[in-house]
């Protein structure tokens, strides 16, 4: 009952007034149902509703309160990434090659990340960075750093982008590794990835699939209906600019988990500032900011390609005219699917597994961003994939 004293107690003078909770507010006939459930329970338990009410005021104000917090020391902190980037081996438009391993005799890994956010996760601070970790157990990392997307970018479709400049940024690797690569997609990337591989297969030693979304409808198709059915409204947008903008694209993650924006900043609130774990935050907030637009063509194959129609795994998706095939590519696999994911549901993830049975499946116990740059990065896929590079 102490808990149920906290939360009826009087609330402060400067609480707001329950106007939304007036009778005449409209309501769904489901809200009107739960309603009546919740006075039902309340009189059974002899707790008057106008206690409930306040409770539920002081409940959000208090929420309010620390997402203000949150919110206000996240802004207010005085970190900013720093880390230089490797030499580029080679470059073409917005798009650079970076050498994490200049001078490593270990095997060559080219790291593809997706189009939409920054390569820079992959390399986000001294100690939470794959590829200086990576570089540092001799191997030699290489990642695609795709740029800002210019004039050219915006005309480009994933045909342009796998079979031109990754294909190219690939016949670079090559040539500075003097062989055939391991080749390493995150997310988005590790569609391009497989795409590239499989026109490709001379080019590359062993493949690794980190995070990538296969099936679009493992979960059921309303997540996929309901993408694909912006795409109209998101028109005027791509035609305007010749991308989907990068506020566009935070508002379809945030859609995802609505409710994750607002519990991340009340934790952070409750960090010390000056601790790992708030430099760690805030580094993952700034990436996560500092997005890269989508070139319109590219963003209406993913709407409408990958979540309406559900191409990749109906065995539509087309690159340069072909359909991409996983099981057609017999080089050695690993796949790792983190069991927390959030943005890729862990059952899409899974749909590659099952269309490449040869493939070593790994399951971090990390989410999707968790699993390259938090805190157990290093245990969760760091070393297991190294170990998987060694021995491909």
């Amino acid at each position: 009952m102490r808990a149920w004293a906290a939360l009826t107690a009087p609330l402060p003078p400067s609480a707001p007034d329950s106007t939304n909770w007036s009778g005449a507010w409209p309501r769904s006939k489901a809200g009107q149902q739960e309603a009546g459930r919740i006075a039902a329970a309340l009189a059974a338990g002899g707790h008057p509703s106008e206690a409930f009410r306040a409770a539920v005021l002081r409940v959000l104000q208090r929420q309010d309160a620390a997402l203000v917090r949150g919110i206000l020391a996240y802004r207010r902190h005085p970190f900013r990434r720093d880390l230089p980037d490797p030499p580029a081996l080679w470059a073409e438009g917005g798009s650079r090659l970076l050498d994490y391993g200049t001078g490593g005799a270990g095997p060559a890994v080219l790291f593809v990340p997706s189009l939409i956010n920054r390569a820079q996760v992959l390399d986000l601070l001294p100690d939470h960075s794959m590829l200086r970790f990576l570089a540092g157990q001799g191997l030699r990392p290489l990642l695609l750093d795709w740029g800002w997307p210019g004039e050219a970018e915006r005309r480009f479709t994933l045909t342009d982008y796998i079979a031109g400049r990754l294909e190219r940024a690939l016949g670079g690797a090559v040539a500075a590794a003097g062989g055939p690569v391991v080749l390493a997609g995150y997310c988005m990337g590790g569609l391009l990835a497989l795409a590239a591989a499989l026109r490709r297969p001379e080019r590359v030693r062993a493949l690794a699939l980190l995070a990538t979304p296969w099936d679009f409808r493992a979960e059921g198709d309303a997540r996929g209906r309901i993408l694909a059915g912006l795409l109209p409204g998101l028109e005027p947008l791509l035609q305007a600019t010749g991308t989907l903008p990068v506020d566009a694209i935070q508002a379809l993650f945030a859609w995802l988990d609505p409710f994750a924006v607002a519990t991340k900043f009340r934790a952070f609130a409750r960090l010390d500032p000056d601790g790992p774990r708030a430099r760690l935050f805030v580094a993952l907030e700034d990436w996560l900011n500092d997005g890269v637009p989508l070139a319109a063509p590219v963003a209406r194959e993913g709407l409408a390609g990958w979540y309406g129609a559900n191409t990749p795994a109906s065995g539509e998706w087309r690159v340069a005219g072909e359909v991409v095939r996983p099981g057609a590519w017999s080089g050695p696999t690993f796949l790792a699917i983190p069991a927390r994911d959030r943005i890729v549901p862990p059952a899409s993830a899974a749909a590659l597994g099952a269309a490449m049975p040869h493939a070593l499946v790994h399951h971090p116990a990390a989410g999707h961003i968790g699993m390259v740059a938090g805190s157990g990065a290093e245990a969760a896929l760091w070393r297991p994939l190294l170990r998987w590079i060694k021995d491909a």
